[in-house]
């Protein structure tokens, strides 16, 4: 898949506001007969991966369902994982504009914290919604899932909301936004949700945001009991 494949969503360059993200133009304007086939490509592609096991499909299976050939195909897309990250790219956008421009906390004018932890809720849910196309355009080759644009949004902006919410972190909120989003990567869930333990996933990507956000974790059903390192207190 091509570095660039993905959704050009992106922040307002020298933006360290959140409110200020910008969903990019996307793709450049194509001849309207190249625009037909790109949409029958993305509607066959759909439809099979639909009725099949995602894994199962082929780029051949696609071009013949689409009724375009093979050489069209591998053109606009490059591979599979390219076809599943253009799948995602009106999935995501919808997300990102909530983000932008939706009400709190997830939209604008909440506090940093809990939009942080709104936004983790919010993708963990679109993750578990979409998790084999996500999961297709993550793993394709070493690396894609840091090479994806979407991916480039979600830890600018996770960043973001850790240097507002912990000013005395700034210096670390981009290593720390990758290890918050590491707890939301498509192969962990996958993994999980094979094991029958989505429940603990989910968790896991709240309990750690409430660690790095306050130095704290609530358990639930023990009382109210936090635990602060290795000890535990009662509040």
């Amino acid at each position: 898949m091509s570095q660039s494949s993905g959704p050009r969503s992106t922040y307002a360059r020298g933006s360290g506001d959140p409110q200020l993200l910008t969903i990019g133009s996307g793709p450049p304007k194509e001849r309207a007969d190249a625009a037909r086939n790109r949409a029958r490509i993305l509607q066959a592609a759909e439809r099979l991966f639909t009725q099949h096991d995602l894994n199962a499909v082929s780029m051949d299976q696609i071009a013949a369902e689409a009724g375009v050939g093979k050489g069209t195909l591998f053109r606009r897309f490059g591979d599979k994982a390219g076809l599943a990250a253009a799948l995602l790219d009106a999935r995501e956008h919808e997300l990102q504009h909530r983000i932008i421009a939706g009400p709190p906390p997830l939209g604008p004018d909440a506090d940093p914290a809990e939009r942080l932890v709104a936004f983790l809720t919010a993708y963990s849910e679109f993750l578990d919604t979409h998790l084999n196309l996500v999961h297709l355009s993550e793993t394709a080759s070493p690396g894609a899932r840091y090479r994806i644009g979407a991916y480039r949004f979600w830890h600018q902006h996770t960043a973001i909301l850790l240097r507002a919410a912990r000013p005395d972190l700034a210096a670390d909120a981009d290593q720390l936004a990758h290890a918050l989003l590491a707890a939301l990567a498509a192969d962990l869930r996958k993994a999980l949700h094979n094991q029958g333990r989505d429940h603990d996933s989910a968790r896991g990507v709240e309990v750690l945001a409430q660690l790095v956000l306050t130095g704290r974790i609530q358990l639930p059903g023990h009382g109210g009991r936090e635990t602060r390192g290795n000890r535990s207190t009662h509040t």
